[in-house]
């Protein structure tokens, strides 16, 4: 039983120090640029030029 608790406080150190030496390192510096860098995808807007034709009118039915 005794293993088992040094087994994790080990586990639990080594997360610990990784952690730290990430963010040390700048790992999370920048937290709001990658969830908004999907929206602002200008290559497939410069791709596409033509408008977007409809599948269905309505007026021809």
């Amino acid at each position: 039983m005794f293993l088992l608790i040094g087994v994790s406080l080990l586990a639990a150190m080594t997360f610990l120090i990784l952690f730290i030496w990430a963010v040390k390192r700048g790992q999370y510096d920048d937290t709001y640029t990658p969830s908004v860098r999907i929206l602002f995808d200008d290559d497939l807007i410069e791709e596409s030029k033509a408008p977007i034709k409809p599948e269905f009118d309505p007026k021809t039915t």
